[in-house]
């Protein structure tokens, strides 16, 4: 199929750009990695998350925050290619249309888990042991993978339509702090009020809940749906935008 010919090709090209470039892998483990140092070394022996082991508690709320991180570069890329006349060439050229955004989206997704893969390493090398078995971890994958498609389709709208590199890359700043105001990090019962009910109400928390238990080997029960209904309902949302805004491109 022609699409999927032309979007491996393009992928392949914003891969070597990351070739050329690691840096962009090596900024986004970095700084949740540090983040997890922090948090396990400095305040984990103040902080009651209900484990003796809070590096097990806290990674999934890491991991988020890297794709968070990860996916402000695939906005940056996109400005960069409509910027400089990259994408109108392309449009120019016999390369189908929705291949140029899928080229970036699947770059982001690629770089994105090699950057969790990292996270994941060091996390083993603190003391994180999981309980979970084979299909528990393809879950676990799959949401992951999810979630990175849903905010890389978000990134596509202010890499399309920013007037700046920095604002493309803005964007992502509430998502990154997001992962804070949920229960990554410390049990929502130990919120105010007004904070507990935005937390337990918004996509991190059950996306997190979710990914902990599968982790531990524990039921995941009705919470996976909620997961799974998220991240699909931002996906749709996001693709529906970033499309109509790659319409206007010329």
């Amino acid at each position: 199929m022609k699409v999927l010919r032309d979007t491996v090709t393009l992928s392949g090209r914003s891969m070597r750009h990351i070739q050329r470039s690691p840096d962009t892998i090596i900024t986004v483990a970095v700084m949740p990695i540090m983040l997890m140092l922090l948090f396990v070394y400095v305040f984990g022996g103040a902080i009651s998350a209900g484990t003796d082991n809070y590096v097990n508690y806290m990674l999934p709320g890491i991991l988020l925050i890297a794709i968070a991180s990860g996916v402000s570069y695939t906005a940056v890329r996109i400005f960069n290619d409509t910027q400089k006349g990259i994408v109108a060439r392309f449009h120019s050229m016999p390369v189908a249309r929705s291949s140029v955004l899928w080229g970036h989206v699947l770059t982001s997704m690629v770089s994105n888990a090699i950057s969790l893969a990292i996270i994941i390493l060091v996390a083993l090398v603190m003391g994180f042991r999981s309980g979970a078995d084979l299909t528990a971890w393809l879950a676990v994958a799959g949401i992951l993978a999810l979630y990175t498609l849903a905010l890389t389709w978000l990134a596509v709208i202010p890499g399309l339509t920013a007037k700046s590199i920095d604002g493309a890359a803005a964007f992502s700043y509430p998502l990154i702090f997001l992962p804070f105001i949920s229960s990554a990090f410390v049990p929502t019962a130990s919120m105010p009020t007004p904070v507990r009910v935005f937390a337990e109400n918004q996509p991190v928390t059950a996306i997190v809940e979710t990914i902990r238990s599968l982790l531990s080997g524990q039921p995941v029960g009705a919470g996976i749906w909620a997961a799974l209904a998220w991240c699909a309902g931002i996906a749709l949302v996001a693709y529906f935008f970033a499309m109509r805004a790659y319409r206007r491109v010329p």
